[in-house]
């Protein structure tokens, strides 16, 4: 069956984020080395990354976060003000604290006490991650080459405001969608088939009719998987993967995407 649309997932498939987040952690702790001479950037990265993934899954909010899709390091810059579920209330107080607290944990494991430094750390790290909206190379000019022929969806996981506050970093980009689905704004987020039966609604197509494009196995491919529809893995680092999730194609490129959708026609 012909293809008629093509949903796109959004972080590292077409906002290059996984960039963005480590050049905001690399300024931020260069900033903590100005302070202490003693602190070797990149072990104070490691210390953060961990005691903010440890101090985030103590949280109670920690089950909804994982459906929902938010990782630990989204939740170091995201104001979680939006989204009708109670738990963003929850996260929106929690926030504050958890910059601090993450920071602060990560400074005393390279060997620093300086709670002080920890909160203006905490604070300075949303603003170098805000300033840093990079797009893959390719992302213009494979969604103008799309538009032409086909339906585009956002199909994102995360929480409505910092999802919404990425779109607005890079303006040119949503408006080339016919729909935009955020995973905290829906209530589930992929792998679960139903927001993925949720978009195909949206654009009046059946599973045959659509294709998934995303780099993560574990949510863009199985889910779309599960609902019956093709799926396109973005393999940009060439990652090696076991046969747990097999994508129908893996492309290392957005450039890659309409070849194969030719070869399916």
């Amino acid at each position: 069956m012909t293809i008629q649309a093509v949903l796109f997932d959004l972080d590292d498939t077409l906002l290059w984020d996984d960039r963005s987040v480590k050049e905001a952690f690399r300024a931020t702790c260069e900033e903590a080395a100005k302070q202490y001479p003693s602190i070797d950037p990149a072990a104070l990265e490691e210390a953060v990354r961990k005691e903010a993934r440890a101090l985030y899954e103590s949280y109670e909010t920690f089950p909804f976060t994982k459906m929902i899709g938010i990782n630990p390091f989204e939740g170091l810059w995201a104001h979680f003000t939006e989204g009708e579920n109670e738990n963003f209330r929850k996260l929106e107080k929690l926030a504050p604290a958890y910059r601090t607290e993450s920071w602060t944990r990560g400074l005393k494991a390279v060997g620093i006490e300086d709670a002080e430094l920890g909160y203006r750390l905490g604070e300075l790290f949303p603003a170098e991650r805000r300033s840093r909206p990079i797009v893959y190379e390719e992302t213009f000019e494979v969604l103008n080459q799309l538009k032409q022929n086909y339906k585009l969806l956002l199909l994102t996981n995360g929480s409505p405001d910092l999802q919404k506050e990425k779109l607005a970093g890079v303006p040119e980009l949503a408006p080339y969608f016919d729909h935009i689905v955020i995973s905290g704004s829906f209530g589930e987020g992929k792998p679960a088939v139903s927001i993925f039966h949720h978009a195909m609604e949206l654009l009046g197509i059946t599973a045959e009719q659509g294709v998934m494009i995303g780099d993560k196995l574990t949510t863009d491919i199985l889910g779309s998987g599960r609902a019956g529809m093709r799926n396109m893995w973005i393999n940009r680092h060439e990652l090696t993967r076991t046969d747990e999730i097999i994508p129908a194609y893996e492309i290392t490129n957005l450039r890659q995407i309409q070849g194969i959708i030719d070869s399916i026609k």
